[in-house]
């Protein structure tokens, strides 16, 4: 028992010690203003999808503020996404509604179809032999 608290020591500062390094490079590679330096030193992976240059952002942000009048492609262009998807909800709508008709038209069959046999099998057990003229 007596070994876990100094290896437990030792696993926390190679840990703390891993940490600053790679703190170290990529705080290195952020400040650097050359393109090719942040390729080569920057983050690997899906990190190096999510982040971007500060130049890029800042062209990003500087084309497109939030009070920016959109063109009208980018008009045009949602408003056919609306009613491309306003088309959809109508369709799915419509399904819907013709399914719930069906099932609807089917039990009404059903029921006209249980009461007549009812009244049949009814008919048949009072007044069979019964001459009613």
């Amino acid at each position: 028992m007596s070994w876990t608290r100094p290896a437990l020591l030792a696993l926390l500062a190679v840990l703390v010690a891993l940490t600053l390094s790679n703190g170290a490079q990529l705080s290195s590679s952020a400040v650097s203003d050359d393109k090719t330096d942040y390729k080569a030193a920057g983050p690997q992976g899906a990190m190096k999808r999510i982040f971007m240059p500060e130049t890029d952002a800042f062209n990003f942000f500087r084309r497109r503020s939030r009070r920016a009048v959109k063109s009208q492609d980018e008009l045009n262009a949602e408003q056919r996404q609306r009613l491309a998807a306003d088309e959809r909800m109508k369709e799915y709508h419509e399904n819907q509604r013709s399914k719930y008709e069906n099932y609807a038209e089917e039990e009404g069959d059903e029921q006209d179809e249980r009461s007549r046999e009812g009244g049949e099998q009814y008919r048949e057990f009072h007044y069979d032999g019964i001459d009613q003229s």
